[in-house]
């Protein structure tokens, strides 16, 4: 049974940083590239950031590039996005997803791309 789960959201003032971590079970975990998306209220889900299977490659949203890192340990099964300089903006429900992938240094950037989620976890930042 494939599993994924979020930790590490919580309540932080602007300009601070948070980890999130994403703890996998029941995949291949070097064969799945793993994005994070996030969804604020009344908004739709969106991409926050990924990386390849190697870990090699990386893409990030516009919104959040300079400030969040996305980074995964294969021999541990997770991936960690560390975010600083945090925006009132960034406030949402974050998750993470996972898909496999023939590629080792593809990515994908579009939530339709990933089949298996997490429960999300919750960041508010506030200003």
């Amino acid at each position: 049974q494939v599993q994924l789960g979020e930790s590490g959201g919580g309540l932080v003032q602007a300009g601070g940083s948070l980890r999130l971590s994403c703890a996998t079970s029941g995949l291949t975990f070097s064969s799945v590239i793993v994005g994070w998306f996030r969804q604020a209220p009344g908004k739709e889900r969106e991409f926050v950031a990924a990386i390849s299977r190697s870990g090699g490659s990386t893409m990030y949203a516009d919104s959040v590039k300079g400030r969040f890192t996305i980074s995964r340990d294969n021999a541990k099964n997770t991936v960690n996005l560390q975010m600083s300089s945090l925006e009132s903006e960034d406030t949402a429900v974050y998750y993470c997803a996972a898909r496999y992938g023939s590629s080792v240094e593809f990515v994908y950037t579009g939530v339709r791309d990933y089949g298996y989620w997490g429960q999300g976890t919750e960041v508010t930042v506030t200003s």
